[in-house]
């Protein structure tokens, strides 16, 4: 079982400069080719942001290849070196607002949940929307768990959703963070380790 794990203070500015900043949080990650791993820039290179490949979790919404689909993705910064991971879900659909709000770990921990967005696709005849939501991963989650993990997340009309997390999922994902940190020496060299770099606080 996963345990507990208070965020450092890089991680924490991290966070909030994302957040604040708008880095690729709210910004909506195609789906990706079936291995690769995406890496751009955000805010004049400030954070590096690894999107990783897609998988689907529902049918695509009528038929719509960038629906219904998950990833992992990292946000690295390049200045402290800090890192949040985060499981990254569009979910498109029929019928009334799900409204997801909350994320846990399937056998542990609550979560933090970012709300991103929400849109209403068309209410023609019934009711359809999308809606991008994610939950913040502990480094040490993915690094203690190489056999994967899964995550719940809940909704206020009482929907649940479980996402699995394969474990080559979760091994792609920390190639592709090593990689880029070995190719920032400046950012490796203040990353903090695996046990500081912990989860972001459970959500309020």
């Amino acid at each position: 079982m996963t345990r507990s794990i208070r965020a450092s203070r890089p991680v924490l500015a991290v966070i909030a400069a994302i957040t604040l900043a708008g880095c690729a949080v709210e910004g909506r990650p195609a789906p990706q080719t079936p291995n690769a791993v995406r890496v751009t820039t955000e805010k004049d290179g400030r954070f590096l942001v690894l999107a990783g490949p897609s998988h689907r979790h529902a049918e695509p919404f009528l038929g719509v290849a960038s629906t219904n689909f998950f990833l992992l993705r990292s946000f690295i910064d390049t200045q402290t070196g800090a890192i949040v991971h985060q499981l990254y879900v569009e979910d498109s659909y029929p019928g009334a607002e799900r409204n997801w709000n909350a994320a846990r770990l399937a056998y542990g921990n609550a979560l933090r949940f970012v709300a991103i967005s929400k849109n209403e696709i068309t209410c023609e005849l019934n009711c359809s929307y999308a809606e991008e939501f994610a939950a913040s991963l502990p480094d040490e989650l993915l690094r203690t768990n190489p056999e994967g993990f899964a995550v719940v997340f809940r909704a206020k009309s009482g929907a649940e959703k479980t996402i699995t997390v394969r474990g080559d999922i979760v091994a792609k994902q920390l190639t592709a963070v090593a990689a880029a940190r070995a190719a920032r020496p400046a950012a490796a060299a203040a990353m903090p380790t695996a046990a500081a770099a912990s989860a972001p606080a459970p959500p309020r």
